[in-house]
């Protein structure tokens, strides 16, 4: 037998068959199981291998069951290979482990499967759950076991059939079952998950009375009584669906307390759990239990593949986080869309005093690069500078905006929930009008109050002190640095990915700050009330309730502004940022220093000009980002696209004025 089977796989039945050895080691059978899966899944000829990976294996199975009812003696050795490795092995973890993790942390099971890619399987086991995942290593193989007909199973059933020990199959789903059981009543009455549950829902204590439901359930089934194994049944069945309607109840508490992936997972592991153990009572009181352990087969099949694959780990238990990111992301980015003339001036004089405090940034930064300072220690000031000068505009509720576009993105994600209304169509354009003549009040109340004021400091200092602020050198490396002949516009769109990068960042900080509930610690700690006083313990709560959003966002954004180009550049990749209203400051400084000249070389226009696409890169790309993550964590898919775009350019015909200025207020009443 193991001279056979450590040959490559051969499509010969009859040898396969030959090798069959009830008494061999179960390292062997184990191997030799592989082999017969193997033999049924793969063609041997190009005729078969046009048959499809579905109809190929039920065909080939079909063959064997013939080959064997027609040959007594291999069929003695084929069952009794397989019903020795079922009596060998520990059957309890295939039931009650395969697809859940040991223990309930994403970080570790991220490491397990990572281990489960790089490090091959054996057949020298004793667990069925492993040798599950040896046998069954093509994804494919739960489609051919859903198609075997009730016939071939019948058929299978009776090759493998032990009088002797005619429940004997029973025993280790039951045990299974007990260990299922467990689990969910221990996850239950956690304090992770207990606490996000629905109070109503738990008043009748489902997850309590679950371990004593499967005694009584066991215990009948057992004893052969119908009538008691059918209200024990009922009743156990009441208290999953109890148990789970209490666990899908801790989603709504999530979205509004804050969501932890942690805490997804252990929600995810527990409902699965809960399907498994009602998987598991299906096969156990089924009249003819052959077709349900088909499907339990192919289920485990399934779940075994999907807890292979990393991606799928993330892609769903980052999904609700990102919603989470987004929904808050777009309660800030409401602020920033204008509707209206008295929205749209208030947008301008935010945006003239941004533009006033990016004034002295430029300087600070010129500042900082004349010190002459290490690439880290350069890099560090310069984020702690713009960190600073964001964080005052936020502080003076005024607005910088290339912030805007990540922000406003979700809100806008939402407008498209419902796009296959005329009205909400209607609506989303309207919202994408207000969104660019939004960027166009920001972009223009910044620029309106940076250059000229930056080349008025630079003349006022050549008046006082016969010297501007920015000297030559300066001025000509702007010149240089700005052009859109040179790497600007990647650096640009590099930006717009930060911006996009700082949204995410604030988002999942207040979500954090939410879901630790410090609102709450800092207005009731008694620490804090003693040192504060609680009057003012209950304002600083309210203050970082509001603000803690804006407060990531800008720090981290100045941070990564300085830095990120510095750590890049350590490795090899030499991007630097590129930021509209910090551009326009430098080329102002640049003309303060070279004068009237400066306009008649084509490096300046050059400069100009790639300053434009600086700010449609910044706010582009930051915007594209930030609304594929609005869109995908709202599951929202769109399928007519050439419809939005073209109400949009049937808008842009129509209304082309209602893109760059608010409408006039009889526009506004009639609407």
């Amino acid at each position: 037998m193991l001279a056979y089977l450590a040959k490559r796989p051969s499509w010969d039945l009859t040898a396969l068959l030959n090798a069959a050895e009830p008494r061999a080691p179960l390292a062997n059978r184990n191997l030799w199981l592989a082999r017969l899966l193997e033999w049924l899944r793969h063609p041997a000829s190009r005729d078969e291998a046009s048959t499809g990976t579905t109809l190929l294996p039920v065909l080939r199975l079909k063959h064997l069951l013939n080959v064997l009812e027609r040959n007594p003696e291999h069929a003695r050795n084929f069952a009794g290979v397989l019903n020795s490795i079922w009596r060998d092995v520990d059957a309890i973890g295939l039931f009650a482990d395969v697809g859940f993790a040991p223990h309930v942390a994403l970080w570790g099971e991220f490491l397990h499967r990572l281990r489960q890619h790089l490090l091959p399987n054996t057949a020298d086991t004793t667990d069925l759950a492993e040798l599950f995942d040896l046998v069954f290593p093509d994804e494919a193989d739960q489609h051919w076991l859903l198609a075997l007909d009730d016939d071939l199973l019948l058929r299978l059933s009776r090759l493998l059939r032990n009088p002797a020990q005619a429940k004997d199959w029973q025993a280790p789903m039951l045990s299974g079952l007990t260990t299922l059981v467990s689990s969910v009543r221990a996850d239950g009455l956690s304090a992770v998950l207990r606490r996000r549950m629905s109070a109503e829902l738990l008043a009748n204590q489902p997850f309590e009375q679950l371990a004593s439901a499967c005694d009584d359930m066991v215990d009948a089934l057992q004893a052969g009584d119908a009538e008691k194994t059918t209200q024990a049944l009922q009743y156990l069945r009441a208290l999953l669906e109890a148990c789970r309607g209490a666990a899908a109840s801790i989603p709504e508490h999530l979205e509004a307390f804050g969501v932890s992936v942690e805490i997804v997972f252990a929600l995810e592991q527990l409902q699965a759990r809960i399907e498994r153990a009602e998987a598991l009572l299906i096969c156990l009181v089924a009249e003819q239990p052959e077709r349900e352990l088909a499907r339990l087969l192919a289920s485990l099949v399934r779940v075994v593949h999907e807890r292979r694959s990393v991606k799928q780990l993330f892609s769903s238990h980052y999904s609700l986080l990102a919603r989470k990111v987004a929904e808050r992301s777009a309660e800030t980015g409401e602020h920033y869309i204008t509707r209206d003339r008295a929205d749209y001036r208030d947008m301008l004089k935010h945006a003239a005093g941004g533009g006033a405090i990016i004034v002295g940034t430029t300087f600070a930064k010129f500042g900082v690069i004349a010190i002459g300072l290490t690439a880290f220690w350069a890099g560090f000031w310069a984020g702690a500078n713009y960190a600073l000068s964001f964080l005052i505009i936020h502080l003076m509720h005024w607005t910088v905006a290339t912030k805007q576009p990540a922000m406003t993105a979700p809100a806008m994600a939402q407008k498209l929930e419902h796009i296959e209304r005329d009205d909400a169509l209607e609506s989303f354009v309207d919202e994408v009008a207000n969104l660019l003549r939004s960027q166009f009040a920001g972009i223009l109340g910044n620029l309106a109050v940076v250059a000229p004021a930056v080349l008025g400091l630079q003349l006022l200092s050549w008046l006082i002190f016969g010297a501007p602020l920015v000297g030559e050198k300066s001025a000509h490396y702007v010149l240089h640095s700005l052009t859109l002949l040179g790497p600007s516009p990647l650096f640009a769109a590099f930006t717009g990915v930060l911006l996009f990068a700082s949204s995410m960042v604030a988002g999942w900080f207040e979500n954090w700050f939410v879901l630790h509930r410090l609102e709450s610690a800092i207005a009731w700690n008694p620490a804090i009330i003693a040192r504060l006083g609680a009057p003012r313990a209950q304002r600083w709560a309210k203050w970082w309730r509001d603000n803690v959003s804006g407060v990531a966002a800008n720090v981290s954004l100045g941070m990564m502004l300085g830095l990120v180009p510095v750590l890049l550049a350590f490795v090899g990749l030499p991007l630097d940022v590129r930021h509209v209203t910090l551009s326009t400051g430098q080329l102002a400084a640049a003309v303060g220093a070279l004068g009237l000249d400066i306009f008649r070389l084509a490096d300046f226009w050059w400069c100009v000009a790639g300053i434009a696409v600086t700010g449609i890169l910044n706010l582009s790309v930051s915007f594209y980002l930030a609304m594929k993550v609005a869109l995908r964590s709202r599951g929202i898919r769109l399928a007519d696209r050439a419809r939005v775009s073209s109400a949009i350019w049937r808008r842009l015909r129509q209304q082309p004025r209602s893109f760059l200025l608010p409408p006039k207020a009889t526009d506004v009443r009639s609407s």
